[in-house]
């Protein structure tokens, strides 16, 4: 039920822009998927989802405050947003909520990634980009060979763009 209902949060929180409620959701389910295929613990594969629900949480405030909402800035702004949400939650503990903040706040980092949840986060992510931002089949490839490294992660991919 909380997945439920964070998604309800995050979608009245971008209220009117459907596109943008439309790339969480997909991150989510890449996500959600991908961390049950790759037998995620419970606990992590809560941060996970909550995660990628709350992923680009950021955006209206950064377009709002600067006009512009370039990945650093969505890394800068998310946070803050993600925490007031996830502290109405009495089933989101501290930790979990700091752990969701770091995700949030690295989530286009794609050096130093420190666990399968934050691995995962910006493998599904780019699932939805690369097909939302029509990338290259070039840019694809790089991002394959440089970031993917879950085994179900690399599989959606290769299926999607048949690059086996």
């Amino acid at each position: 039920m909380l997945n439920e209902c964070l998604i309800m949060e995050a979608t009245e929180f971008n209220r009117g822009d459907s596109k943008r409620i439309q790339h969480f959701t997909k991150v989510y389910e890449y996500a959600h998927m991908i961390g049950k295929s790759e037998k995620l613990d419970s606990k992590t594969q809560k941060i996970l989802d909550i995660a990628a629900i709350l992923h680009d949480i950021g955006i209206r405030p950064c377009e709002q405050k600067y006009g512009k909402c370039d990945g650093k800035l969505q890394e800068k702004e998310g946070p803050a947003y993600a925490r007031e949400i996830l502290e109405k939650f009495d089933d989101v503990t501290d930790e979990e909520i700091d752990r969701v903040c770091f995700l949030i706040a690295h989530h286009h980092t794609y050096t130093d990634v420190d666990g399968l949840d934050y691995r995962i986060l910006l493998e599904a992510d780019f699932l939805v980009n690369a097909y939302e931002d029509n990338l290259s089949i070039e840019s694809i490839y790089t991002f394959k060979n440089n970031v993917f490294r879950t085994e179900t992660g690399s599989k959606l991919l290769d299926i999607m763009y048949d690059l086996a």
